[in-house]
């Protein structure tokens, strides 16, 4: 999945348009609720050693919120990988080049929106 197809479906779906907070990281964008303004996804470009894979070479991943108890059995797919920066109990990160089809990004993204709008 390329950043542009996600912000389109995101735009879409969740009236939201990705927003460039930090001068430092340009190419960091926060997804937010349109009321409330909490952050229900982050995408990032960072480098793979820094999520634990083997590579230096920068991906672009969508960081979102899910259940705790979800966050064993989701971590055991092969395409979710421990939030970066985020907390590791609530927050996962999902590589947008990864294996994970876009239906399942689009299902957890939906469950992130929902356990951000409290």
């Amino acid at each position: 999945m390329k950043r542009d197809t996600l912000f389109k479906y995101v735009l879409e779906n969740y009236s939201a348009e990705p927003e460039y907070l930090w001068r430092k990281f340009p190419n960091y964008a926060v997804l937010r609720h349109h009321n409330g303004r909490k952050w229900f996804a982050l995408v990032m470009n960072v480098a793979g050693s820094k999520l634990g894979l083997s590579s230096e070479n920068e991906l672009d991943v969508l960081v979102i919120k899910v259940r705790p108890e979800y966050i064993g059995s989701l971590r055991k797919k092969e395409g979710i990988l421990p939030a970066y920066h985020m907390n590791k109990e609530h927050w996962i990160s999902i590589p947008l080049s990864g294996p994970l089809p876009d239906a399942e990004i689009y299902e957890l993204l939906a469950d992130s929106h929902v356990l951000t709008s409290r």
